[in-house]
Formats: C-alpha cells, sequence, structure tokens
C-alpha cells in the first residue's frame, strides 16, 4: 500500500495510483464560472446582514467601515491572485500556508478555514429561513425543518456534477445582480436620503423626522462596525478552492477574483446607499431586519406582491448557500486528500466526480451546530422559536467571521513569506499591492478581530471555534501527523521548501 517517509515532524505515507483515482476531479470552470463563483458565493450579503451596522455606527459609519472592509479584501484576493496561479492546488489557503510555514501552519491555516466554510452555510440558511418564514408566514418552530430541506436539495445539486453546479452558479448569480439592478432602479426615485438613512441620534434611538448626523457614533462606531461590514465580501476569497476544477488556473483565477471583487463594491456601494433611503425603511428599522431587501421592495410596491417579491428577493440568499456549499466540499477535500483529516472524507463520487462524503460531512456538522445553538437558547418552543433563529444568525455569524479574520492574517502572511523566501517561484501574475498590501489586510483583520471582541454575542460561540481548533490540533499532533500523504498541495510544498 505504501510506506513511511519522515519529513522533519511529520511522515509521509506514498499512495498508489489508485489513490488518487479515488479521488480525481473533472476540469470545467472557466473565467466566468469563477467570477460567478466568488459572486455568488458573497452576494447574500448584499440582502441580508451586513444592514446591523447600521446600530453600532448609522449611516455614515457603515459607509466609511465598509470602505476600511473593501481595503482589507483588496489586499487580500491581490495577494490570492498572486498565490492561486502559482500554487494552482485545490488546498487554497493550506496550500498556501503549507508552502510558506510547513505542515502546522497550513493545518492550522485549513482548520481556521474550515470553521469559516462549515458555518458560514449555515449563518445563509438562518436568513432563508427568515425570509421565507416571512413570505408564508411559517410558524417559526418549524424552522429546521427549512434547513434540512435547503441542505438536501443544494447538496444534491452539487453531488450531481461539476458542470451542473456551475451552471446553476451562474444562473442564479446572474438571476441575483439582476433583483439588486431592479431594486436600485425601483429605489432611485422612492428615496429620501436624509429623511430615511440619517434617522439614528447619538443615543440609539430613532430620529422620526430624520436629519441626523452622518456618524451618531462617531469614530468609535465605524470600528464597531467593522465585523458586520465583512459581511459584503466575505467568502470571494473561495475562488482558489476550484484550482483543479478550473481549465486554465493560471491564467482565469487572477482574472475570475478581481472581476468578483469589482462587482462586489459596486453592488455593496449601492446598496447601502440606497437600502436605507426608501421612503418608509430608512436606517434605524434596517438595524434589526432579517430581510433588508424585502423590506425596500415592500415599501415601494407594497405588501401586495410581497410573495413574488420575498421569493425574488431569496434568489441571492440561495446564489451564496449553493456556492459555499461548494467550497466547503473542496476545502474539506482537500485537507481529506493529504491526510490531515481522515482520508475517507476525501473520496470522490464515482461517476460525477465530485467530493460528496467531504460536502455532506460539513453540511452534517454545520447542521448539528445550529440544532445544538437552537435548543440551547428554547429554539424549540413555538413561542421561542423566532429568537432561538435570530440568536442563531447572530453566533454564527461571529464565529464564521472569527475563522474568516483568522484565515486571512494567515494568508496574508503566507504571502509575504512566500515573496521573501521563495522570490523566484514562477508567478503568472505579481500582486501590484505587494508586501504593503499584505500587511495593511493584516492589520485591518485584526482591528476587526479586537472590535468583533466588542459584540456580546461573541463570546457565545467563539468559545466552540477555539474547543474544534484545540482539538484539531491536538489530533494532528498525536494522530494525523503521522498520516498525511503526498498529495499535491504536499508534494508542492516539498520540492518548494525554503
Amino acid at each position: 500500500m505504501s510506506e513511511s517517509k519522515k519529513v522533519g515532524s511529520v511522515a509521509y505515507a506514498t499512495r498508489d495510483k489508485s489513490y488518487f483515482e479515488e479521488r480525481g476531479l473533472t476540469r470545467y470552470a472557466g473565467i466566468w464560472s469563477l467570477w460567478a463563483l466568488g459572486v455568488g458565493a458573497v452576494i447574500s450579503g448584499h440582502f441580508s446582514g451586513w444592514n446591523f451596522g447600521f446600530a453600532t455606527g448609522g449611516w455614515g459609519g457603515m459607509m466609511v467601515a465598509a470602505a476600511i472592509i473593501a481595503i482589507m479584501y483588496l489586499g487580500l484576493v491581490f495577494c490570492i491572485a498572486e498565490m492561486s496561479p502559482a500554487l494552482p492546488h485545490t488546498g487554497a489557503a493550506y496550500s498556501f500556508a503549507r508552502t510558506s510555514m510547513g505542515p502546522w501552519g497550513g493545518f492550522i491555516t485549513g482548520l481556521f478555514e474550515n470553521v469559516e466554510y462549515v458555518l458560514t452555510p449555515a449563518v445563509v440558511v438562518t436568513f432563508i429561513s427568515s425570509y421565507f418564514s416571512a413570505i408564508v408566514g411559517l410558524d417559526a418552530a418549524y424552522l429546521p425543518v427549512i434547513w434540512v430541506v435547503f441542505y438536501a436539495i443544494f447538496l444534491a445539486l452539487n453531488i450531481y456534477g461539476v458542470a451542473l453546479s456551475f451552471k446553476v452558479t451562474l444562473v442564479v448569480t446572474l438571476a441575483s445582480l439582476a433583483v439588486l439592478i431592479a431594486f436600485w432602479i425601483s429605489a432611485i426615485p422612492n428615496m429620501d436620503f436624509s429623511r430615511w438613512a440619517l434617522n439614528i441620534a447619538a443615543d440609539g434611538t430613532e430620529l422620526p423626522e430624520g436629519g441626523g448626523e452622518l456618524f451618531p457614533f462617531g469614530f468609535g462606531g465605524v470600528l464597531a462596525t467593522l465585523p458586520f461590514a465583512v459581511w459584503l465580501f466575505l467568502a470571494i476569497e473561495q475562488l482558489p478552492l476550484a484550482a483543479e476544477e478550473s481549465v486554465d488556473p493560471k491564467r482565469d483565477m487572477p482574472r475570475g477574483i478581481l472581476l468578483g471583487m469589482g462587482t462586489l463594491i459596486i453592488s455593496a456601494f449601492m446598496i447601502m446607499l440606497l437600502n436605507p433611503s426608501v421612503i418608509g425603511v430608512g436606517a434605524f428599522a434596517l438595524s434589526t431586519s432579517g430581510e433588508p431587501l424585502l423590506d425596500g421592495f415592500r415599501a415601494i410596491y407594497g405588501t401586495s406582491g410581497a410573495v413574488v417579491l420575498g421569493l425574488i428577493a431569496m434568489i441571492g440568499l440561495i446564489a451564496s448557500f449553493h456556492t459555499i456549499l461548494f467550497a466547503q466540499g473542496r476545502q474539506v477535500y482537500s485537507l481529506s486528500r493529504a491526510g490531515y483529516f481522515p482520508s475517507g472524507l476525501s473520496v470522490t463520487h464515482g461517476k460525477h466526480k465530485t467530493p460528496h462524503i467531504a460536502m455532506m460531512a460539513g453540511a452534517a456538522l454545520g447542521l448539528t451546530v445550529m440544532l445544538i445553538i437552537w435548543f440551547a437558547n428554547g429554539g424549540g418552543g413555538a413561542e421561542d422559536s423566532q429568537q432561538g433563529d435570530d440568536i442563531i444568525g447572530t453566533v454564527l455569524l461571529n464565529m464564521a467571521v472569527f475563522g474568516a479574520m483568522l484565515s486571512y492574517i494567515m494568508q496574508a502572511l503566507s504571502f509575504i513569506l512566500l515573496r521573501r523566501n521563495q522570490p523566484n517561484m514562477d508567478r503568472p501574475f505579481r500582486s501590484p499591492l505587494g508586501v504593503g498590501g499584505a500587511v495593511v489586510t493584516i492589520i485591518i483583520a485584526a482591528v476587526t478581530l479586537f472590535y468583533q471582541m466588542q459584540d456580546p454575542n461573541f463570546f457565545k460561540g467563539v468559545i466552540w471555534v477555539v474547543l474544534w481548533c484545540a482539538v484539531g490540533i491536538v489530533y494532528f499532533g498525536l494522530v494525523g501527523r503521522n498520516k498525511l500523504i503526498l498529495s499535491p498541495e504536499e508534494e508542492f510544498a516539498l520540492e518548494h521548501k525554503a
């Protein structure tokens, strides 16, 4: 079967050809498929979640916080645009860190990213359930049924084949952008910026006549809003996970991720300007809304078409849910194929060549976390069910953002180390921001983490993230590091060892 090879603190077991044949992927994605994957993963954040930042920063605080976070993501995506074609493997963040920081750095980075990709679909499905229950008037006690149904449907679409998965991604992403553009066009003649967007007072109460300050909570409010602004761009970094399913990753990966980031910046600015400015909506109401875009549509078109409008508004959430399930499966697959996670998780479907076991395992873990939080917060009782759903959304959002910020810091650090230690590595694309852009990314991510800790819901979830990472590190130290496999990521790292 294999022979063990000791390399530093880890041991590798080489596998024969059949091992990788059982874990084969299919190349399909071109530049527009990658663009849709990146935009689709993020777009739900323009439909729900971002608006909670009005409660901490007001309109001006939200806008400036979003600009700061956009700078962080620009620094990050330029780093990734350079690293992903240079290291065109499914491992993405883990692969970057593995080559620059060794197996321990690669595994820890992979754990942080795993938190993000297991929990972000769970956050999105809570927003889907919020929209859906608001549309049909469903009793909140039945929300777990919606979660299971949506997981089952979109797992099936992802498992059935990579071509189908990318086609669905492109369709729902284009449909999501069409919905947003339709809203922008509808909102422009129905907006009153000063009256509605500036209706939050310095004490957090509503100003009935509007006309408040741009920054009702000062600069501190801007910083406190950073974690919410992350939701406007979270998961754009997942594109490199499709590297081994891209037809030409060295050419298309940088173009796809940079085009996607440009699209998201335009969309984020438009939704932040227009959604709270619509007559009858306002920043104050949106600061606690689970379906801000639906609120905007209702204010413009009335409640008579609420069902149709609500279903339309769900498209963006569905796009993100579908695409992040794709990323979740590839992330677990890559760590499993290399032996960091149990290798059985990386077996791909015999016919469709998709990592079905990895996707199902990640989905099962995400659903389990949701149900634990649900019942721990009284979600099993009808009168407390909506409260349980709201708590799930905020707790999981904090957990996902926490994992994301840590992975961003590690990826930017990987970029710096690769620039310093591997100057002659073939780089089909070079970041024009260089090391400076990576340093800015690290600083903003660290500040965002600090202010995230001020959220009262932060510690309800983050302790479980810390526990998950601790268990993973102990497992790797005792077992995993002695069972690594020479996957493409590992072979590349060993060949380029500084």
